[in-house]
């Protein structure tokens, strides 16, 4: 019997060594988490959450993970390097600690949804290997900062909405591994610089933009396909060679202050364009006949614009179209019969124009024209047919 009580306990203490030997953390990625965690106000931090479950007394990569570090980190395979750094949604609160730069293996930073504050700190540089970099919905402040274009491996950053302010840096074009880039809801200022080369989308909605949408910005984005620029103060024309880009999809330039829109047939028949929205803007001239030529585009809104004349023909007989809103101009003459027909079932609105004999059954006809006044008056004083 006390042969066999020994040969457990030999078992039970080579088995614990060979167990910390291959699920050591290295000291310095333990020493960055020991760091962060102090860093974050303790009242902010709720007993249920993944730091409550930060317990130095174990490993952090060892596994299994029943009772602590059950969250907020991911391991290398070895396991000895954190390579993930992913918090809960709980409202953790306070300022980056230096230390998380010792985190040199890290490929995901994840701290979204809580109340990080305070600039964005420069050691976040040094995380040469980050491939993510979401801080979204926190309340960071002061400028983006130009080491952020040092992060050659990011392919995904995410600073939405937090206080940001300032302009963007004008070495971004040097992020070739970027794919998405989100600082939407912010407070940015300036033009836009040139364009990460192989960006997928582009989202900077509701910030304080101004200038006009330049070719030189946008140059070789051959694999973009999202454009996410409403609610900013941009101005000038929207040229050809924008909605040209040969991978675009959607387009959200709403709530801007653009005045004209130049738009050529897609080059050989063929876009992947399907959504436009550029309503709220101060749009002249006539709504563009060649949105029509664009083979999937299923979502258009020109809405309270400046736009006159006629609608175009082609709008009504496009079968893919299945939202069209052109409410809010001063648009003339009957509205196109292939919009009551039947044929194509379109949602949205052709209200608050100056159209004759839009039947009031239709919903596309609602909210009702404008009074005639304000038509002549916008025509110089009558009326047109």
């Amino acid at each position: 019997m006390f042969k066999f009580l020994h040969f457990l306990l030999f078992l039970f203490l080579f088995m614990s060594r060979n167990f910390l030997i291959f699920a050591l953390t290295s000291p310095q990625d333990i020493s960055a988490l020991k760091a962060f965690k102090a860093s974050i106000k303790p009242r902010s931090i709720p007993s249920w959450s993944c730091l409550a479950s930060w317990d130095f007394t174990t490993d952090p990569c060892a596994s299994p993970r029943r009772t602590h570090f059950t969250c907020g980190i991911t391991c290398s395979s070895d396991p000895t390097r954190v390579t993930q750094l992913t918090l809960d949604p709980v409202g953790y609160s306070g300022q980056l600690t230096p230390l998380v730069s010792q985190l040199s293996n890290l490929t995901v930073l994840d701290l979204s949804d809580n109340n990080f504050f305070g600039p964005i700190p420069s050691f976040i540089s040094f995380l040469f290997n980050l491939q993510t970099l979401t801080l979204h919905s926190n309340s960071f402040s002061g400028s983006l900062p130009n080491f952020i274009t040092n992060l050659k491996s990011l392919e995904v950053l995410d600073l939405s909405r937090n206080s940001l302010s300032g302009y963007l840096p004008k070495g971004m074009n040097s992020m070739s591994s970027l794919r998405r880039l989100d600082l939407s809801y912010n407070k940015l200022t300036g033009s836009l610089p040139k364009l990460p080369p192989n960006l997928l989308e582009l989202a900077l909605k509701s910030n304080s933009l101004s200038g006009s949408l330049s070719k030189w910005s946008f140059d070789g984005l051959t694999q973009l396909a999202v454009v996410e620029l409403s609610e900013n103060s941009l101005t000038g024309a929207i040229e050809p060679w924008f909605f040209a880009l040969p991978a675009l999809q959607q387009v959200d330039l709403a709530n801007n202050s653009l005045t004209r829109i130049e738009i050529s047939k897609p080059a050989n028949g063929y876009s992947d364009l399907v959504a436009i929205d550029l309503g709220f803007n101060k749009i002249e001239g006539h709504a563009p006949v060649n949105f029509s030529a664009y083979p999937q585009l299923s979502s258009l809104s020109l809405r309270y614009n400046r736009l006159r004349g006629k609608i175009p023909l082609e709008y009504s007989k496009k079968k893919s179209l299945r939202r069209l809103f052109l409410d809010g101009n001063f648009l003339i003459g009957k509205p196109p019969l292939g919009f009551f027909a039947g044929e194509v079932h379109i949602t949205g609105s052709l209200g608050n124009n100056c159209l004759q004999g839009c039947p009031g059954s239709s919903p596309l006809c609602t909210p009702s024209q404008k009074p005639s006044s304000i038509c002549k008056q916008a025509y110089g004083g009558r009326r047109r047919a």
